[in-house]
């Protein structure tokens, strides 16, 4: 729930919140307090239980219409979890299955779903993967490797220009480094191509990509190569070209296909409400806990992409869920979509 809404709710029970955004429940039972309300932190708790309980069938039409698309970006990022028994917390992920085909006029609005799991081995990118053909784009996490190399995966891996950039940035940063800020420079020519061809068709972006970014990126691995050659093998800046050239295939991946992105960002970004509450609520109450927060933060996130982009959900007219809804054979239209 956005900050506006959520106080807005709250307002209208009487109750105010000055800083709402993604209260954990203790503080909300903190709040309410402070308000003369007397509500338990377990009673919230079952509340939240049971609402994901209720939601979960709509989770799973909407990972199974995600999960449908040509092309998704894919993340994971760490969620602390209470561990019974031992008196701390153990490192559980969530992992996030992303959708935006705005950048190439694709028909889908974009979503996204996470889940839950206790840990961050391939078994885990499998079993989230499961059932999906077509291109993931994520970082270089070698899980994501496994799962397209197992034998009879139609998965194709593209990688992320902006993992690849954000190395050479950060020795730039620390240092002056000539390397550095040229790698910086050719990485930028990139993506200003990628500006002006932001919002074409995937045929119209492959072209221009062949014509003018693919003569870039060439240049780009040769000096690559030539900068390691001179290079100590043991700097940072050598670990930074190797980390390019280990990646390679899936970097220049986009030259071929119109529909994908040079990087993850729209995966990324998808991820920061999720640092925000892991930041506020420290860690989850236990696995139960976490996956029902998977669950709630997919229909908060998917829905709030209908307010950040309106205009492709008024072409469609439907919401996501709407429309895994349809694919087994419910109807219900999205308020303001008659």
């Amino acid at each position: 729930m956005s900050r506006e809404a959520h106080v807005r709710f709250w307002e209208r029970a009487g109750v105010g919140f000055p800083r709402a955004t993604r209260l954990p429940l203790y503080r909300q039972v903190q709040g309410l307090a402070r308000q003369g309300i007397a509500v338990e932190r377990s009673t919230l708790a079952f509340w939240v239980g049971y609402a994901a309980a209720e939601l979960r069938p709509l989770w799973s039409l909407m990972r199974a219409d995600l999960l449908g698309s040509a092309k998704l970006f894919v993340d994971e990022t760490k969620a602390p979890v209470l561990d019974p028994g031992r008196g701390k917390t153990k490192t559980g992920y969530f992992w996030a299955l992303a959708r935006d085909d705005r950048p190439w006029r694709g028909t889908d609005p974009p979503a996204v779903i996470y889940s839950y799991a206790p840990g961050r081995g391939a078994e885990h990118a499998a079993n989230l993967l499961r059932g999906f053909t077509g291109i993931i784009q994520t970082d270089g996490y070698i899980a994501y490797k496994n799962v397209a190399g197992r034998a009879g995966a139609a998965v194709t891996i593209a990688h992320c220009w902006a993992h690849c950039r954000r190395k050479f940035f950060d020795i730039a940063k620390a240092a002056p480094a000539p390397m550095a800020d040229e790698a910086l420079r050719r990485i930028a020519a990139l993506y200003a191509i990628e500006a002006e061809i932001r919002g074409r068709s995937a045929d119209q972006r492959r072209a221009v990509r062949q014509e003018r970014t693919k003569p870039f990126v060439t240049d780009l691995k040769l000096w690559f190569e030539e900068c390691l050659a001179r290079l100590s093998g043991k700097s940072v800046l050598a670990g930074a070209i190797r980390y390019a050239l280990n990646q390679w295939d899936g970097l220049v991946r986009f030259l071929d296909d119109g529909r994908i992105e040079m990087d993850t960002n729209a995966v990324e970004r998808s991820m920061r409400p999720i640092a925000l509450n892991r930041k506020n609520a420290l860690f989850a109450g236990h696995d139960r806990g976490a996956e029902n927060w998977a669950v709630l933060a997919s229909l908060i996130e998917t829905c709030l992409c209908r307010m950040r982009h309106r205009a492709v959900y008024a072409a469609r007219r439907t919401m996501p869920i709407h429309h895994a809804l349809r694919a087994v054979g419910l109807n219900f239209s999205a308020p303001g979509s008659a």
